[in-house]
């Protein structure tokens, strides 16, 4: 049996990373398959993408990755049936739609290959950004997965982190989420929630169980003081859980001409949406309002033998972080130092990392973001 797990997220979230930690932590002794479909020209992670199809190459851990444009589905039944794996993990685009990955794995779901996990990882920090200004690509990622695990929760604030948990929980109320930090859970806690046996409503219903197992009669008060009567803690088939969260449908279920809660106030002054226009936010996913990726978002890449200093890369990515080359929501790559060092770099937006790696066959650059000016950003990596 091949099971099929999907961890999609937005553009640096840092799937590559959590993929990483469960290969080493989580999928102990499985004879794996990493596919990772990219958007782009350029793959920095996955070696080589080949028009022809798809790249395999060895890794570690008992692990095969495999880049590939082209026919997704027929890569996927190509690597299934040559390999035979435990498991294929599948790192989307990141402006890929997780319910388009879904369908596509469907079609070679069968006897022997199952769907497993649908992951969407999230960075804590952007989830109110991203909704507001990219919703029809994030939402959907969101709205889809059946964990989400946010990034980057490391020292963020209270109020943020809290507001970032309400904004996903009115697009999922039944994904598990989790919120701690990577590097103080095991890649078997994360298997855990990943099967949804980390949930409030699991506990409660473990606790429930615990509590029949003691023999609490119908109408018998508990010792611990609460009134255990049916309509207050039993939950009936179909009943809300009542994790704090407000479920009733006036405030979770939006109906016809009601305000989305994507983050932008939808008032006429400050959109100006004359009456019966519709808001282009991309929160509202309607059946006439699908775009492809490739109508929202540009990808840039080169590659080069250029060399570069540290602190000229550290400018760069400051500068695409001005707003002056259109919306940079990505910046990824590895070249040749000046100093004989080679440089790896990463930027989202806020936030730059800037080290130095191992040499690669060739410098590559590659640079996606919405309404992306490419002469000004190839003008200014001095290419």
């Amino acid at each position: 049996m091949t099971k099929i797990d999907i961890y999609s997220g937005f553009l640096g979230a840092g799937k590559t990373t959590l993929i990483k930690k469960m290969i080493s932590e989580g999928y102990k002794n499985q004879q794996l398959v990493l596919i990772e479909n990219e958007f782009g020209e350029i793959g920095i992670d996955g070696g080589f993408l080949q028009d022809a199809g798809i790249n395999i190459t060895e890794m570690n851990s008992g692990c095969i990755c495999c880049s590939l444009v082209g026919d997704f589905g027929k890569a996927l039944e190509k690597v299934i049936s040559e390999y035979h794996p435990d498991r294929v993990i599948i790192e989307p685009s990141g402006v890929g739609k997780l319910s388009d990955v879904i369908g596509a794995v469907k079609k070679v779901v069968g006897h022997d290959v199952e769907l497993g996990y649908a992951v969407a990882v999230a960075d804590a920090n952007k989830v109110k950004v991203y909704m507001k200004n990219f919703g029809e690509f994030y939402n959907n990622q969101i709205e889809t997965a059946s964990t989400i695990i946010l990034s980057r929760t490391q020292g963020i604030a209270e109020k943020k982190l809290d507001t970032a948990l309400e904004l996903i929980r009115e697009h999922n109320s039944t994904a598990t989420i989790v919120t701690t930090p990577w590097d103080e859970l095991t890649g078997e806690q994360l298997i855990i929630a990943m099967e949804g046996h980390a949930t409030l409503a699991k506990h409660m219903e473990e606790l429930e169980h615990e509590h029949h197992h003691h023999h609490h009669e119908h109408g018998e008060h508990c010792c611990c003081g609460h009134d255990h009567d049916h309509e207050h803690h039993h939950h009936e088939h179909g009943e809300e859980c009542s994790c704090g969260h407000d479920h009733d449908h006036e405030h979770h279920h939006h109906e016809h001409g009601e305000e989305c809660t994507c983050g932008y106030h939808h008032d006429h002054e400050h959109h100006h949406h004359e009456h019966g226009e519709e808001c282009t936010c991309g929160c509202h996913d309607h059946d006439h309002h699908h775009h492809h990726a490739d109508e929202v978002f540009t990808s840039w890449g080169r590659e080069t033998a250029k060399k570069y200093t540290a602190e000229q890369i550290s400018t760069v990515l400051d500068e695409l972080d001005s707003g002056e080359y259109g919306i940079v929501l990505r910046a990824k790559g590895i070249v040749a130092g000046a100093d004989g060092k080679w440089i790896h770099f990463d930027f989202v937006p806020g936030e730059s990392n800037v080290r130095f790696g191992a040499a690669d066959v060739m410098g590559r650059i590659c640079v996606i973001g919405s309404k992306l000016d490419e002469d000004a950003v190839a003008k200014l990596f001095g290419l």
